[in-house]
């Protein structure tokens, strides 16, 4: 490793890895790791993803362990080689391995992309757009239900892209990032609660709940206290509303960022979603003071980088108290 986890350097790494991603974000012809693990956890799930359920469930266990183990060993053993070539080597390693576990430019662009068409009152390519942004059936979603997607999908992704993988970089640098990015890849491929995946996905997505446990919970928090220092947010209320409505969320973690979000804009999350045809009907979040439109996207993703701003401090604060600074 070429720096210490908990330490300045870290940060500073950190910090730049955050003006890398805000500025190039994942440009295709570069290649990137997630989708390297990708296509290994595509070829490994066809081999293995076979049998009776539960010598699927072990292998799902198998291949969560084999995936997370590999991409940490591979991203400790690149680091090692390059801080042993030059220690500068092994910081620009590092620095680009940082980067690439962020999403903050590729989550804002991609909400813009929805408000884009929205804001033109042209429907149709808004719902091709947040078609690839999100699950559920985006068909027959009119204004108010393309603008619900694309919050929900920011406010989720907030965790998923950004605080997360800061989170589990400040305890062990790029090489555990990569590993918390190669849990949640393996959660969004085969945790699903589909037949094929219901038992060799297993591991994957219980480990991804345990990954996101704590980050979320920080990350609510973290909106909250930017949002403090925004004008115009309905502040009041919004931590009491989060604590009784994210626990309603089928996901332990995802209601946590959703509801905080719905009551920092002042609108109502969940509700019924389509699946391939299939009913699914969420917990309400939030309180209804504003009907949902295209400019809460943009409200939205104010709110997410207020949130990984405030996280990002808290992280510091933390460092800087364990070192004895503060």
């Amino acid at each position: 490793m070429s720096v210490e986890p908990l330490s300045l350097a870290l940060l500073a790494l950190l910090l730049g890895a955050i003006a890398l991603d805000l500025l190039i974000g994942d440009p295709r012809w570069l290649p990137h790791p997630v989708a390297a693990m990708g296509r290994l956890i595509e070829v490994l799930e066809r081999r293995w993803n076979r049998g009776a359920h539960r010598n699927r469930r072990l292998k799902g266990f198998l291949l969560t362990g084999c995936v997370v183990v590999l991409v940490y060993a591979l991203a400790w053993s690149v680091l090692t080689l390059l801080a042993w070539l030059h220690p500068w080597l092994g910081l620009i390693g590092e620095l680009l391995l940082l980067a690439s576990a962020l999403a903050i430019k590729g989550l804002r662009d991609a909400a813009c992309a929805v408000a884009g068409p929205l804001a033109q009152g042209d429907l149709d390519a808004a719902r091709r757009t947040v078609s690839m942004i999100v699950g559920r059936d985006t068909e027959a979603l009119d204004e108010a239900g393309i603008t619900r997607a694309t919050v929900e999908t920011v406010a989720e992704n907030t965790v998923d892209g950004i605080t997360a993988p800061l989170f589990w970089a400040l305890l062990g640098g790029a090489p555990l990032a990569l590993a918390y990015k190669a849990v949640n890849t393996l959660d969004s491929m085969v945790g699903h609660r589909s037949e094929r995946y219901a038992d060799f996905g297993y591991a994957s997505a219980k480990l991804d709940d345990l990954a996101n446990w704590v980050p979320a919970r920080l990350t609510a928090l973290a909106m909250w206290l930017a949002a403090l220092a925004l004008p115009g947010t309905r502040g009041r209320g919004a931590l009491a509303g989060t604590r009784r409505d994210a626990p309603r969320h089928p996901s332990p973690n995802a209601g946590w960022p959703e509801a905080m979000m719905a009551y920092l804009l002042g609108v109502q999350l969940g509700g019924v979603n389509h699946y391939a045809g299939q009913v699914s009907e969420r917990a309400l979040m939030g309180e209804p003071h504003e009907p949902l439109r295209v400019a809460h996207i943009e409200r939205a993703i104010c709110h997410m980088h207020g949130a990984w701003s405030a996280f990002f401090l808290l992280m510091v604060m933390f460092v800087l108290a364990g070192r004895g600074l503060m």
